[in-house]
């Protein structure tokens, strides 16, 4: 009982995604998620490089002492 509206409901759906045109809006999509990209990249980058330094640096520090 009660499955009749939800069913009604997910076949609206499907036919609507079976039959639209594919215009997808990505800018809108990517509104939606909150995301953007540049400053993930931008991001991403840094803490990398701030990891590559700080390694670096104690991979130094490790070679120097055993010669």
């Amino acid at each position: 009982m009660g499955r009749g509206r939800a069913k009604a409901k997910q076949v609206k759906v499907a036919r609507q995604l079976k039959y639209s045109s594919g215009g997808m809006d990505l800018d809108q999509l990517q509104a939606e998620l909150g995301s953007s990209t540049d400053q993930q990249d931008e991001d991403h980058a840094d803490s990398y490089s701030d990891f590559g330094d700080r390694y670096a640096d104690e991979e130094g520090e490790g070679a120097d002492a055993s010669a």
